[in-house]
């Protein structure tokens, strides 16, 4: 079993910045791929990033490359998201997902976090 506790959410102005952090513990955290989805209000979640165990490969998609950057810090147990450059259609909760694999631009992951909320203002 593996426990995912999701930080650094919150309120920030359009162009700005956060960084979102994930706290593993449970089980070996080093393995598989760790990632990030984001749910806004009445849509369905929405694949973020994806990060190997290694941290060689990374994933993003199309709407925040360039923006986001995913890391992991396997002595610490601990996944980030950095993101710059924020937009209003980045507002959603953000969940953090472990165990999982990447594949035709999508994460599954075995087990979630609770999420964070991310809200930017225009």
């Amino acid at each position: 079993q593996v426990q995912l506790v999701e930080s650094g959410g919150g309120l920030v102005q359009s162009g700005g910045s956060l960084r979102l952090s994930c706290a593993a513990s449970g089980r070996s955290f080093s393995t598989k791929t760790m990632g990030w989805v984001r749910q806004a209000p009445g849509k369905e979640r929405e694949f973020v990033a994806a990060i190997s165990w290694s941290g060689d490969s990374r994933y993003y998609a199309d709407s925040v490359k360039g923006r986001f950057t995913i890391s992991r810090d396997n002595a610490k147990n601990t996944m980030y998201l950095q993101m710059n450059s924020l937009k209003p259609e980045d507002t959603a909760v953000y969940y953090c997902a472990a165990d999982g694999y990447y594949s035709g631009s999508d994460y599954y992951p075995k087990y979630w976090g609770q999420g964070t909320q991310v809200t930017v203002s225009s």
